[in-house]
């Protein structure tokens, strides 16, 4: 069971809007697809009573709120005895005038009756594993919600997401999406014509931006009478970035998983919300079938975020920022580009402090070299760079990179000291004996450049280079001898 969507939700809008194309319910697309509306059909009144009845049972049985579901049920039973929906002659009307009636009772905008998808030319009945095919290949289509991913002047980068579908099929998109974006120094998140979608997809997104072990939200189901925690993941795929300074984009199009994703950052004051109220569905769920001609979203459940113990239902994601849906980004971009240029001075200046020791061992290094403590000096070196790796400062390639700094500027020892470091560091690396054996042989010291550029060939036998070198030494070496 997962949050609706905002198509489903909120048809009548929908209908007029370029919106209406939002993620689906995963479920209810699993059994009822939504690709076109239903042609009208003529209504007999024991369709119509048959419908109710059915309608309220599925109500009484499953809506998280029984005592709700008892009123609703009453009520349609009454406004049909009272002859308000004998005028209604097709099935799109029908389910409209349904969807009002139960809502004034249940005040619930997730709660929705519809005209159930024709079935394909030729197929009398309903098959859920096409229809299961049929909506991941729509979810696809839609780049699993992934409408823009760019970044904008002043390192601020921008991510539109309009729905969340299933997570497993979702996350490639999803991860590429983000690693276009891992390194952007403030993240807009566009969400105003987001519909909801999997809680799990968003806890993936939210994973990214908090730290491990986030309570996020709660759902309560009502069979069961369980309760299921989202919590943040213990590892993401690319960077996890909990002090990135985010903005929230909203208007009253946002829709239950939307405002939950908005909701989980306001609730931990993680990010500024900037636009509208969104449209205040809290309460997920899954569809049932009435009869052959319509269905009926029923919500199962409820959200219960940890820190404000309740959720959005009824009331909408209040923004932080009010203005028109149209404005937000606008209203966004100057303060994102703030935000993007202290958090930019700011992370200079803890890596300044990070690289510190590292920057000092390396000093030392060389002042003993000067000495001549060979031993103290490699020691130093060995030791600054192993605290630049666990600082996350310094890897092979930046190390390597470092060393031949140190040989283009005669700083041999250095040099081999830096090389030595990462041969022993990273010893399946073809690349760093071959540069220890390129420091070596500067040096003078043949022997043991041609040890090491044996090593780099019995890694990395096509190094012809290598090869080259030691034979060149070997000759040399020969020669002397004579």
């Amino acid at each position: 069971m997962v949050y609706a969507s905002y198509l489903f939700i909120n048809l009548r809008r929908s209908l007029t809007m370029k919106y209406r194309h939002s993620i689906c319910f995963l479920v209810v697309c699993l059994v009822f697809p939504f690709a076109r509306a239903q042609e009208a059909k003529p209504l007999s009144a024991e369709m119509k009573k048959a419908a109710v009845a059915r309608i309220g049972s599925l109500l009484v049985e499953n809506y998280v709120f029984e005592d709700v579901a008892k009123q609703c049920a009453a009520h349609i039973d009454k406004k049909l005895a009272d002859g308000a929906f004998d005028s209604f002659k097709d099935v799109s009307a029908f389910a409209e005038a349904l969807t009002i009636e139960l809502q004034s009772i249940s005040h619930d905008k997730h709660m929705r009756v519809r005209p159930t998808a024709p079935r394909p030319s030729g197929s009398q009945r309903s098959n859920p594993v096409l229809d299961g095919i049929l909506a991941r290949q729509a979810a696809a289509k839609r780049n699993y919600g992934v409408a823009r991913a760019e970044i904008l002047p002043g390192n601020v980068g921008i991510l539109d997401i309009r729905g969340f579908p299933a997570t497993e099929p979702s996350r490639p998109t999803v991860s590429a999406a983000l690693k276009v974006l891992e390194n952007v120094d403030a993240l807009i998140f566009d969400l105003r014509n987001n519909g909801g979608g999997n809680p799990d997809l968003i806890r993936y997104y939210c994973s990214h931006f908090f730290p491990p072990k986030t309570h996020l939200n709660s759902l309560y189901w009502r069979q069961g009478n369980r309760t299921e925690e989202f919590w943040t993941l213990e590892s993401v795929e690319g960077k996890r970035r909990p002090d990135l300074p985010i903005f929230i984009l909203i208007s009253n199009r946002t829709f239950s998983g939307g405002e939950e994703f908005a909701y989980n950052f306001k609730t931990r004051k993680r990010a500024t919300l900037i636009g509208q109220t969104t449209g205040g569905g809290a309460n997920p769920g899954g569809g049932y079938p009435v009869n052959e001609m319509l269905m009926i979203f029923v919500p199962t459940g409820r959200a219960i975020n940890p820190i404000t113990k309740t959720n959005w239902e009824g009331v909408g994601v209040e923004p932080d920022i009010p203005t028109d849906a149209d404005n937000a980004l606008e209203k966004a971009l100057p303060l994102a580009r703030e935000a993007a240029e202290n958090y930019s001075k700011t992370q200079v200046s803890d890596l300044e402090k990070t690289v510190d020791p590292l920057i000092k061992g390396l000093e030392k290094g060389e002042s003993l070299f000067k000495e001549g403590n060979k031993e103290g000096a490699t020691r130093a070196v060995f030791d600054a760079l192993e605290s630049g790796i666990k600082a996350g400062v310094a890897a092979e390639e930046s190390i390597n990179a470092l060393g031949y700094l140190y040989l283009n500027s005669d700083k041999t020892e250095m040099a081999i000291a830096v090389f030595s470091f990462n041969a022993n560091r990273f010893p399946k690396s073809a690349n760093v004996y071959d540069s220890l054996g390129e420091a070596l042989m500067k040096a003078g010291r043949l022997d043991e450049s041609i040890l090491n550029y044996r090593k780099a060939v019995e890694l990395d036998p096509g190094n012809q280079n290598a090869k080259a070198l030691i034979e060149k030494m070997e000759k040399e070496k020969k020669q002397g001898v004579k």
